[in-house]
This record gives structure tokens, sequence and C-alpha cells, in this order.
């Protein structure tokens, strides 16, 4: 694997969210990085000498600034969407939205957080809208488009501000004790695995990659 450039320019829409923070950490840290632009609807709990935020209105962008690399962490839920609708805006819509205009400012690589099962044929509307954005990521002009599909997070969002979410308390204890039992694609993952897997391959990939639970578990742990 060739080594990440330097004084790489950054753009990150997602930060307060929990891949989303994960990945701005790790920017944060990353000496190759000189500065992050954070894209958000509202102000970030973090500050730091490398990081501008900017509020924005992912329904009408501004122009952004210029950047080498793009990381989409947009997401929510139906439930806390409100609707479909409301969820389609914020899933594909917004997301969409920030990896065209990314481009427009000279952005070639772009890491996204997608979720297992995302196909336009799946019967279920989240995943389906999840392989809808990325068929339409495939078909922007990019040298690199690396695609992370991570199945249940295990990390609780109490911190986040965000409204407790009652099958993730469930969920979470059982995914554990089932793992090694389900398939590689359907397996638990780490918030941090996720984020460390895409920071590591956006930077040196060429060409579009997907990488599934099983797969992020495994980058994500050799990258500790």
């Amino acid at each position: 694997m060739t080594n990440p450039e330097n004084n790489r320019v950054v753009l990150l829409a997602g930060a307060s969210g929990l891949t989303g923070g994960q990945l701005l950490q790790l920017l944060l840290n990353d000496p190759g990085v000189i500065c992050i632009h954070a894209l958000s609807r509202k102000p970030l709990r973090v500050s730091h000498p490398k990081l501008q935020v900017h509020l924005v209105d992912f329904r009408s962008l501004p122009q952004l600034p210029h950047a080498d690399e793009a990381y989409l962490a947009l997401g929510t839920t139906i439930k806390v969407a409100g609707s479909k609708e409301a969820f389609r805006a914020v899933d594909f819509d917004a997301n969409l939205a920030v990896a065209q205009a990314a481009i427009r400012t000279g952005v070639s690589r772009i890491g996204l957080v997608s979720a297992s099962g995302a196909s336009v044929r799946s019967s279920m509307f989240y995943t389906r809208v999840k392989g809808e954005l990325e068929d339409a990521l495939r078909a922007l002009p990019l040298t690199t488009l690396v695609i992370a599909r991570p199945s249940l997070l295990l990390d609780y969002r109490s911190g986040l501000g965000q409204p407790v979410r009652l099958g993730g308390i469930i969920s979470i204890p059982v995914a554990r004790l089932l793992s090694p039992v389900l398939p590689g694609p359907y397996k638990p993952v780490r918030a941090l695995a996720v984020a460390r897997s895409l920071t590591q391959k956006v930077p040196v990939t060429k060409g579009v990659v997907v990488l599934s639970s099983d797969k992020l578990i495994k980058l994500g742990t050799r990258l500790e």
C-alpha cells in the first residue's frame, strides 16, 4: 500500500454522528491532513486549529472550499426523521448533494458510510435508499470511491445528544453474543473500525472498493 499524500484538505459531512465523530478525530490526528472542513447543521462540540466548521443547509449548499477528499457520514433513521421522505432527504439527497458540490471544488476521492445489505433491489426501504446512493456515487467522476457497509454498530449513542434507541440497548448485547456465528457481512462492528478503515483506504485506493462488516473489523483491528 502506498503512503497517503501529505497536505491533504478534507471535507466531512456528518461529524456530529457516531461514525462521523470517529472520522473527525482520526482526521484531526492525521499528520497528513492540514485542514478539515466539517459541514454541519449545528455547531460542533470540538474545536481544533485544523478544523473549520461550516453551518449549512444541505438542501441548498453554498460554494464549498477546495478539498482533495470527502467523507460522507450523514444518516438518520425513519423513526428519528419522522417519515420515509424525511429519511431519504438526509441519507440520499444530502449525501449526494455534498458529493456533487465537493467534486466541483476538486475532490476526486470519496469515502461513504453506507449499510450492510445496501442494494437498489432490496425489499427494505432503508437498505434500498442506501443502495440508490451507492449507485448515484458510482456514476460520478471520481478516481476513488470507498464504500463501508457496516452491520449493527457496537456503540451506544448516549454521548451524542441523540434520542435513546431502545433497539440498540437490546440488540447490541445480543449481537455481541451472536457475532461468532453471523455471516461476515452481518457481523456487528465498532464505529471506530469503520472510521479507521475509511481514513486508511480513501487516500490510497483507486477505483471502487466495498468493505463489508467483516472486512471493516479486520482492517480496523489491524490498524489499532
